[in-house]
């Protein structure tokens, strides 16, 4: 059975390089606490709220953070392959570069996020909220965006091939430069309101 810590604090700890295998924290606060290269690897996090966290050059494999708050938290270099970001929310965090691998991330909110050079594939991130996120150069290949929001988002380059887009409104967005296959064109071209003939 995995670990089970519910209704901790956790302030200013090093976890430097630790490796958090089958843990299960429920509603546990982790403020101030560095998690730089850290590994998690079938843990578990629900309606935890991070502040001020560094996950710098952490890896997470088949982890859940549903319902997580991250507030003011560093990703630079972060991977999450598997993991389920349900329903979790981001704010005023350094997202870059992250790379993200399959999994679950429907219902997050990112609005404002800077996800320039972000690499996203595989992932279903339905109901997303990415209005007003900087997606510049981003590779979002492969991800079911459906629901997603999208209002005043920055696509400007990114490479969008084999994504849902269609809850995409081009006139909402920065586009120019996106890259998007055919199959994509013609779903754009009919939210413009043309007629495929």
């Amino acid at each position: 059975m995995p670990e089970l810590t519910e209704d901790a604090t956790f302030h200013d700890e090093d976890w430097y390089s630790e490796e958090l295998v089958d843990r299960h924290f429920v509603r546990c606060s982790f403020q101030r606490v560095d998690l730089t290269e850290a590994l998690t690897r079938g843990a578990v996090f629900t309606e935890c709220d991070f502040g001020n966290v560094k996950f710098n050059a952490s890896r997470h494999v088949d982890s859940a953070f549903t319902r997580c708050t991250f507030r003011r938290c560093n990703f630079f270099d972060t991977e999450f392959t598997g993991c389920k970001l349900v329903g979790s929310a981001f704010t005023d965090c350094d997202l870059r570069p992250l790379r993200v691998d399959g999994g679950d991330w429907s219902f997050t909110t990112l609005i404002r996020a800077d996800l320039r050079d972000a690499v996203l594939t595989g992932v279903r991130m339905r109901e997303t909220d990415l209005t007003g996120a900087d997606l510049t150069d981003a590779t979002v290949t492969r991800v079911d965006l459906s629901g997603a929001q999208f209002d005043g988002a920055r696509l400007t380059g990114a490479d969008l091939r084999g994504s849902d887009l269609s809850a995409l409104d081009p006139t909402t967005v920065q586009r120019a430069g996106a890259l998007v296959d055919a199959e994509q064109a013609v779903v754009l071209a009919q939210a413009l309101g043309f007629r495929i003939g």
